[in-house]
């Protein structure tokens, strides 16, 4: 899926860091483990990204995750809590720790965030999705 506009879409879309073996990780499990068949993925290393972040509908400064719908873009710790609602039980229980302040569950995520590279490694490219979810997948 390339040459998109942005207004053309009514899933939700997970940006991801596409060079990040976490996030790489991250977006195998959200495949394996969804509901169902309901999120786009898009790598923020991606055209199609860097259009929304220039469009300042993501923050400029965002380098993991982001979860993008209607023209909202949540980030770090709200955006994990808001792709958990989508996957299956007992992953969206993750959920139960939404109720912690922002503050304290965005350390958290930014701790993983800092170290994610030493302790997961880093890709040079981003990797292909595969036959079966490429469809999912925008500006590959």
């Amino acid at each position: 899926m390339s040459d998109h506009s942005t207004h053309s879409f009514d899933k939700p879309i997970v940006f991801y860091d596409g060079f990040c073996n976490l996030c790489n990780g991250a977006v195998q499990f959200i495949l394996k483990h969804e509901k169902s068949p309901h999120l786009l993925f898009a790598s923020l290393q991606s055209d199609f990204a860097r259009e929304l972040i220039n469009q300042n509908k993501i923050p400029s400064s965002v380098d993991s995750i982001v979860l993008y719908h209607n023209n909202k873009a949540d980030v770090k710790s709200k955006a994990a809590f808001r792709i958990a609602q989508h996957l299956k039980a007992p992953w969206s229980l993750v959920n139960i720790f939404s109720f912690l302040p922002q503050p304290i569950t965005n350390a958290g995520y930014d701790l993983v965030a800092k170290y994610r590279y030493q302790f997961f490694g880093k890709k040079e490219t981003c990797p292909m999705p595969s036959k079966e979810t490429r469809d999912r997948f925008i500006d590959i």
